[in-house]
């Protein structure tokens, strides 16, 4: 460790004494890479001349319209195994006008953690996945690369009664999921990841590592929620863990059009987020398959409790649904992870700790809003026809608020998305065949146009973690700042300012830009 940190003094010191490279310096940029490797910790530099190249591009890009390296300008992927080789890929790259990508998980819907069309290198976090739990502390330190399905595991080796409130896919990236803001179904008795952070490892614009204490609450507070490749690269997460009970009961309970599925959609909308702050219940209305297409709804739930009282709570709120307690499953929470990440009742949790190895099979594009009142049943039936329009598989999910959301201030994070809210959708369409990419495309901003009336506006909001470069972004190697107030106010709506304030403190040449990044308030 002391040989690490001599030799990238001297890398410091050597960058500091000469003027920062306006052009991109490709060669001098690998040298520096190669130079500053120690041979006792070398790093793990892929060139496209390299034959496990395109295979670690494509093992960790999620969307297949983002998984060729020939289609962007990538220089190298650098394998970070230390966290000095972030270190020394920051500097090197800043002094070289290389822009960095980071990578955790690879699950950045628009593929911007792994797409430029700058010359640019991918720092893949995917090696750094360390994890320890405090039981006693109820904390738990995660880097960046962990993936949640290995921190629920962990968590629950460690315990049965606690976890940690974010997202239900199991092979995202620690690093930017909690940056972002990421949930999952202990939104409403938790809050978002970010709720829950309470220290962080960040590699800064100078290379240099801080935590909490020594980068000061602003930037702690900006990269909670405002995402972390604006500002630097997340290391690792202290997060506190929450109490579960040893119990949760689960359903999946499906709903056709001819079983009328509008009329308990509008009546999940009037009670979801008022129902007890312990019970999640989703609703994903999505096209069937089949000559008899139509519309099916399903009403996902998750209940911090047993299956008697969550019958009660149903047939209470909402008994259009029709649950019956053969459709509930009791298990643990760690159980519940797999159910939610669509594997069958039963499967082993083994499967939570499965790595990406093969290319993405699907093609797919996301999109999101936020909804204040509800959807009356003809704009629910418009939204219905124009899904039916989809000649692949088209879904919605909507989240419910509420609950413990309605009593965190807007500003207590970054993420603002709180009080407010009856619910948050996701719009999502896959398909297989390239040639049908523009047609989806095209159906998707349909959808989206037909759903305006009847969401949030002024601006109309959006979720950093559902990337949509359709709601504004920059080129690549260009920060625009009235462009960045398009996209960013629809992220982060009254953040955006102080996040901009942020940005221009701490990274004021705007070295971490990408096509969606927070500008700083200068930036040209």
């Amino acid at each position: 460790m002391k040989v690490v940190y001599v030799l990238f003094l001297a890398l410091l010191v050597s960058v500091s004494s000469q003027a920062l490279v306006q052009k991109p310096n490709i060669e001098n940029f690998l040298r520096c890479l190669r130079d500053r490797s120690n041979p006792k910790n070398p790093i793990t530099i892929l060139t496209p001349q390299n034959s496990t190249f395109d295979s670690s591009y494509v093992s960790y890009a999620k969307n297949k319209r983002y998984s060729n390296p020939n289609d962007t300008n990538l220089i190298a992927i650098v394998a970070a195994k230390h966290e000095s080789h972030v270190q020394t890929t920051v500097v090197c790259a800043k002094f070289n006008a290389i822009q960095i990508r980071t990578r955790s998980g690879g699950h950045d819907y628009e593929g911007l953690s792994y797409i430029s069309s700058v010359p640019f290198t991918v720092l893949d976090m995917n090696k750094l996945r360390s994890i320890t739990v405090d039981v006693p502390s109820k904390k738990a330190w995660v880097q960046a690369g962990a993936t949640l399905g290995e921190l629920y595991t962990k968590i629950s080796k460690s315990s049965k009664t606690l976890a940690f409130a974010a997202g239900v896919c199991p092979t995202l990236g620690a690093g930017g999921h909690i940056s972002g803001g990421g949930y999952g179904n202990l939104i409403r008795k938790y809050g978002v990841s970010v709720d829950h952070v309470v220290d962080a490892q960040l590699v800064d614009v100078n290379g240099k590592i801080l935590n909490r204490a020594s980068m000061g609450e602003d930037l702690f507070w900006a990269i909670r929620g405002g995402g972390g490749a604006s500002f630097g690269v997340i290391l690792s997460w202290t997060i506190k863990l929450v109490d579960v009970p040893e119990t949760i009961t689960v359903f999946n309970v499906n709903k056709t059009l001819g079983q009328g599925a509008t009329d308990v959609l509008y009546k999940w909308q009037l009670v979801s987020s008022k129902l007890p702050r312990e019970l999640f219940l989703r609703a994903m209305p999505q096209t069937t398959e089949g000559a008899n297409k139509t519309i099916a709804v399903n009403f996902i739930a998750q209940f911090l409790g047993s299956s008697k009282k969550l019958m009660e709570i149903i047939n209470k709120n909402l008994p259009e649904l029709g649950l019956k307690l053969e459709d509930c499953y009791e298990m643990s929470w760690l159980n519940t992870t797999t159910f939610w990440a669509d594997y069958p009742v039963g499967t082993s949790t083994s499967v939570l700790l499965k790595r990406p190895s093969n290319p993405p099979e699907a093609f797919f594009k996301s999109k999101s809003d936020y909804v204040k009142k509800p959807i009356p049943k003809e704009g629910m039936e418009k939204l219905w026809k124009t899904m039916l329009k989809f000649n692949s598989h088209v879904f919605m999910q909507w989240n419910p608020y509420g609950g413990v959301m309605d009593t965190i201030p807007t500003n207590a994070t970054a993420f603002p998305h709180r009080k407010g809210n009856l619910f948050k959708i996701q719009y999502f369409a896959l398909w297989i065949d390239a040639n049908a990419t523009e047609a989806n495309l095209g159906l998707m901003k349909e959808l989206y146009d037909v759903a305006e009336p009847y969401v949030s506006s002024n601006p109309r909001k959006a979720f950093l973690n559902y990337r949509d470069k359709d709601v504004g972004s920059n080129p690549s190697g260009v920060t625009n700042v009235e462009e960045g107030k398009i996209y960013g106010s629809k992220y982060f709506v009254g953040n955006l300012k102080r996040l901009m304030n942020v940005k221009a403190k701490y990274d004021p040449d705007n070295f971490f830009r990408y096509e969606q990044s927070i500008p700083p308030l200068f930036a040209m």
